[in-house]
């Protein structure tokens, strides 16, 4: 079952109705065409690197400790990096997504474990992305928080329409989306004018993050809602959309293609993230502001805080494009998990509808019995469920990019190996310390 770098694995395509359907120019071709061809994938899997979660998360982080958390989300972009092109040389090589090398190669019940595993974190993700969406619609046009959670069920039309339309389309109404973000943040961190200085020192990290009980929690949160575990998943699957030469030096070829592709995606994506820490600390880190960690209360006091009065609706208009964005590549990535682990094929808009509807119940339920501050905490909440499941996603990938069985002559190098190695020892030992202080309370 399992591929070697030299062979086909015994497997149905990972989504099968895009596999392989993106032309890649012949071997003649410059390199800017080839690379054109590639990109893409990347920005597919950056958008679940700047969802709604990170929103609360860096919201939270810039607010309470100003500028000091922003060395997390740099090192959080750093290790997304490496990754994210160990999960697209996965891909590539084996022509397995991460899902289907789990199911040829582990027992069914450590495959079942890892598969409900996965699970979990798609739905802590979809409830981040529900609850950034309702609030985007409460903020710009008045709807209640709960009627807002409910019409999120429709986003699985938009989904279905981009997908009929095929995959490069797709692709593109990301990218644009991607741009209305970072655009909108660019435009909000020049109304806010952060310190060059304060913005310097806090990318240099400091001790106080491991020992502040408060910062850590936050620090773990953010680490969750940058590194996303359904995204190794992703990332792995729709690299095979490009129809590349499957001979060694075109796998070689379409890694190096693939790796710029998702860094100079994930580049953006560090910028949105860091200008949302940096956008909170500036306006809101000081007296009587050091508290806001809703998306509801950023709105009403961005405007106010910046002196400019559009500052308030540009925040809603990216938070609201970020949700939309975030809930395609959700779909994409549940329907990889079941078919790679299961073997089991849904139609796109019953695995979307039974993804959301699981995601629409607890954020309905809490933003009728909690209200506003209740989702927050919730949507907080979420990411570091989702920093959580990171370790059984990361280990596995580890594990086959590292394995010369599999990988042939692309298997880890030694840098590379001891990299990914260090990558692993930090998720594990900060989740560790985050189980720890839950229970110790």
């Amino acid at each position: 079952m399992a591929a070697t770098g030299g062979s086909t694995a015994i497997h149905a395509a990972s989504l099968p109705g895009a596999f392989r359907s993106v032309a890649v120019p012949a071997a003649a071709a410059g390199f800017w065409r080839k690379l054109g061809a590639f990109a893409g994938p990347g920005y597919l899997v950056a958008v679940g690197y700047m969802d709604p979660g990170n929103w609360a998360t860096g919201l939270a982080g810039g607010s309470a400790f100003g500028y000091s958390l922003l060395s997390v989300i740099l090192l959080s972009n750093l290790m997304a990096m490496v990754l994210q092109s160990l999960s697209a040389k996965l891909g590539i090589v084996t022509g397995m997504d991460l899902a289907q090398a789990c199911r040829a190669r582990y027992p069914l019940v450590p495959r079942l474990g890892l598969w409900l595993l996965c699970e979990l974190a798609i739905i802590a993700c979809d409830l981040a992305e529900v609850i950034g969406t309702a609030v985007a619609l409460q903020l710009l046009f008045g709807l209640p928080l709960v009627a807002g959670i409910v019409v999120t069920a429709l986003d699985v039309l938009l989904i279905l329409i981009l997908l009929r339309h095929g995959f490069r389309q797709l692709e593109a109404f990301i990218v644009a989306l991607l741009l209305v973000i970072a655009l909108c943040f660019a435009v909000e961190l020049a109304w806010a004018q952060p310190s060059l200085a304060a913005i310097g020192a806090g990318l240099v990290p400091s001790t106080e993050i491991v020992t502040n009980p408060t910062m850590l929690y936050v620090a773990i949160g953010i680490l969750g809602a940058t590194v996303m575990p359904h995204n190794l998943y992703l990332h792995s699957s729709i690299v095979q959309t490009r129809a590349f030469d499957r001979s060694d030096r075109g796998k070689g070829e379409a890694i190096r293609l693939a790796t710029i592709d998702s860094s100079v995606a994930l580049g953006l994506a560090l910028f949105v993230n860091a200008a949302i820490l940096i956008l909170a600390a500036a306006a809101f880190h000081g007296p009587g502001r050091a508290g806001v960690a809703e998306i509801g209360d950023a709105y009403a006091l961005l405007a106010p805080a910046l002196g400019v009065g559009i500052a308030s609706t540009v925040f809603a208009v990216a938070l609201l494009a970020s949700g939309q964005n975030s809930t395609i590549t959700g779909t994409l990535a549940g329907q990889i998990v079941m078919e790679g682990f299961l073997d089991l094929r849904l139609p796109p808009w019953l695995r979307r509808m039974i993804t959301r509807g699981l995601a629409i119940i607890p954020a309905a339920a809490v933003a009728i019995l909690y209200g506003d501050e209740g989702v927050a905490r919730l949507l907080v909440l979420s990411q570091v469920v989702l920093s959580l499941q990171l370790p059984f996603a990361v280990v596995p990938l580890v594990r086959f990019t590292g394995n010369a069985a599999l990988m042939g002559r692309f298997a880890n190098g030694r840098l590379m190996g001891l990299a990914a190695l260090l990558i692993t020892t930090v998720v594990i030992v900060l989740n560790g310390v985050l189980i720890g202080q839950m229970i110790l309370g």
